[in-house]
């Protein structure tokens, strides 16, 4: 098995590539040991000494470290993937439940929330999951939109240029009504 990785804008963080899929649908993000109990290879992936954060994409798993240099971490990172991935064991539960969609917004604001529900899944999901990450929706509210900011976004420097100068102005352009963009 070979296991591409990549750098992603947050320094902090790798994403690994393992050539075939992690998640099919949706994704999964441990900040924790605690959260991390729910996936067999987040658990593996946290008794790394150093990782502090997992994600997992469609076809990719992004790894947050919290200390020490990629060059020692990154092949028992590896080794952790590949052991999974050899052992058979589902990433997730076959019980696993989606996090229910909790967004907030008034009943009046539905039209225009999908709309920007919809540009965000076209449009920057994709692109933000080329850099490990992913963000989502979670509500709107006087014209501020809501996101969350996952795997390599979470923490990334550049997670404010992106926000303003990417999404932010996207979103304004495609819906007038929208005056801010706002991590939660």
């Amino acid at each position: 098995m070979f296991i591409q990785t990549e750098a992603t804008p947050n320094p902090a963080t790798l994403k690994f590539l393992p050539g075939r899929s992690v998640l099919g649908d949706g994704t999964f993000e441990a900040r924790d040991a605690d959260e991390a109990a729910r996936s067999p290879l987040a658990v593996r992936l946290f008794e790394v000494p150093g990782v502090a954060g997992v994600f997992f994409g469609s076809d990719f798993v992004t790894v947050t470290k919290a200390q020490g240099d990629w060059a020692h971490l990154k092949p028992a990172i590896l080794g952790a993937i590949m052991e999974h991935f050899v052992s058979g064991q589902p990433i997730l539960p076959e019980d696993h439940e989606h996090t229910a969609d909790d967004a907030f917004f008034e009943a009046k604001d539905a039209g225009l929330v999908d709309t920007i529900r919809e540009l965000i899944d076209t449009r920057v999901r994709p692109a933000v999951a080329n850099d490990g990450g992913d963000i989502t929706f979670r509500g709107y509210k006087d014209g501020v939109v809501f996101l969350a900011m996952k795997g390599s976004c979470a923490g990334c420097p550049s997670s404010t240029a992106t926000l303003k100068n990417g999404i932010e102005n996207l979103l304004r352009h495609f819906v007038p009504d929208v005056v801010e963009v706002r991590p939660v």
